[in-house]
């Protein structure tokens, strides 16, 4: 049987019109809120016939956070949690990648966020591949991993009167990318 992936081998540049890099976290341990970054960057390498020679990188700018709401988008740029000023970009790179099932695949790699690096593996599932209207040849991908934003020095909260705290330690990071093949 031939390797569905084969022809998607290449370099891709992600088409950020039409990707999104969001998180969801627990507000007030009774609601979630939902955010995302407006600008970023990303490339990756496929290796269709191994996909363990795939790599990928993805590079966020901290400022772009948002929320819909300017006043909890200023704090979240603050030193209180993403200290942009300091550390304005947020990045991911790929360290290794395992193909787990027909359509899925785990991403190993370093996050790095506020200045602190650490490993992750980000679960992946292969949405399709498709020739748009302008002739470019598009793969998909959607992915998510949580992480605890006090690993990466992003600590601050608030304790609720009735017990409990603000902001969840754990942040749901989500990743879905429309890539472009380069020519």
């Amino acid at each position: 049987m031939a390797n569905q992936y084969a022809a998607l081998t290449g370099d891709y540049t992600f088409d950020t019109a039409h990707s999104r890099i969001g998180f969801v976290a627990r507000h007030a341990m009774v609601t979630k809120v939902r955010g995302s970054f407006n600008e970023f960057e990303g490339s990756a390498h496929l290796d269709g016939d191994n996909p363990a020679n795939s790599s990928g990188r993805v590079t966020v700018q901290a400022k772009s956070i948002d929320t819909r709401n300017s006043q909890r988008d200023e704090h979240l740029r603050s030193n209180d949690f993403l200290d942009m000023d300091t550390h304005p970009e947020i990045t991911f790179v790929s360290t290794s990648i395992k193909q787990t099932g027909g359509e899925t695949f785990t991403v190993a790699g370093d996050l790095s966020i506020r200045g602190v690096s650490k490993p992750v593996e980000i679960a992946f599932e292969f949405t399709g591949s498709a020739t748009d209207p302008m002739g470019n040849e598009r793969v998909g991908l959607e992915g998510s991993v949580v992480i605890n934003r006090k690993d990466f020095g992003v600590s601050w909260n608030a304790a609720l009167e009735g017990g409990g705290v603000l902001v969840s330690e754990k942040v749901t990071l989500e990743i879905e990318v429309s890539a472009i093949k380069n020519t």
